[in-house]
């Protein structure tokens, strides 16, 4: 069986830009300027690069990369389309260390590639999740390590990153950094994330105390103090096994995650797992669905080259 990387568009610049050509724009080309769809006008000729359009409205030149994540890089769009495809087929995500190897770009380029994609990964969060019956599990978790100062003291916990989490029983995860876990802070995300007509299952904690009162079908708790993590149907399994794997990947695969990009390394566990292969999604179906999030989003960091 050949390797799924022989495909064309990994291994060929003008095929990669095709390819994403077809996905992008699967009636016609989009002008990202003045948004008008088809009918604008190929430039052929030694003057002009392969795949540059203008606009048969506003008149402006523009590529298939133009108000993408890809915009005004020098890498290879075809390494693009490799790296893409390397973070949604890998579990646990892939460091930039291993990017850079693989790819045979500088680590600095890497890491900026690997931030870029991850920014194409984030989902939409205006749909409410569950609805129609359906369960939401809700739950927290800690990252990072505890300053030394703080070690051996009760309540250590409260100075490592909080990470708030909703799965759906069977369905979608959404995952939050979060400043404090207290009922402040995560009664507004349940609130806004979550459709009226479903159950919520969360464990005892004090920050969940007063759902009851919101207007959601039901509020079960599981009381894992008593030792109890399920109560029939009742528990919160699924979303500690989100965590899990998040937690899996963050120690084993990223080792160190500043503070300011953990939401962003959050939301690419949450891609990996909103389209994983229990739902039927094959990586080359999960990395078309992380190309069509290219659009839109910028990241502006400084600028790097490959070499």
């Amino acid at each position: 069986m050949a390797s799924h990387l022989n495909q064309p568009h990994f291994q060929d610049v003008n095929k990669a830009r095709q390819y994403l050509e077809k996905l992008q724009w699967p009636n016609g080309p989009v002008c990202p300027h003045c948004g008008v769809v088809g009918g604008h006008y190929s430039l052929k000729g030694k003057a002009h690069r392969e795949g540059l359009w203008k606009c048969k409205d506003c008149r402006e030149q523009f590529t298939v990369t133009v108000g993408t994540v890809f915009e005004r890089s020098k890498i290879p769009l075809n390494i693009w389309l490799q790296a893409v495809h390397f973070l949604c087929s890998s579990k646990k995500g892939m460091s930039a260390h291993q990017l850079h190897r693989t790819l045979g770009v500088t680590y600095q380029t890497a890491w900026f590639m690997a931030h870029r994609i991850r920014k194409a990964m984030e989902g939409d969060r205006h749909q409410p999740m569950g609805g129609g019956g359906q369960i939401v599990e809700a739950d927290e978790t800690f990252w990072g390590s505890i300053p030394e100062k703080y070690k051996g003291k009760k309540g250590g916990w409260h100075h490592k990153q909080k990470i708030f989490a909703l799965v759906e029983r069977g369905g979608q995860a959404r995952g939050f950094h979060v400043p404090r876990v207290n009922a402040q802070t995560l009664k507004p995300i349940l609130l806004s994330q979550v459709a009226k007509d479903s159950h919520i299952h969360t464990d005892e904690g004090g920050q969940y105390r007063t759902l009851h009162k919101e207007p959601f079908l039901s509020h079960e708790t599981v009381v894992h103090s008593h030792g109890e993590y399920a109560r029939g149907n009742v528990h919160i399994n699924t979303v500690e096994s989100y965590f899990s794997l998040l937690k899996r990947g963050l120690i084993g695969t990223y080792h160190h995650v500043g503070e300011q990009h953990l939401q962003r390394y959050v939301s690419e566990f949450d891609f990996r797992f909103n389209h994983r292969t229990s739902l039927g999604v094959t990586d080359a179906e999960r990395t078309n669905k992380a190309l069509k999030g290219i659009v839109g989003k910028r990241l502006t960091y400084r600028r790097i080259n490959a070499h």
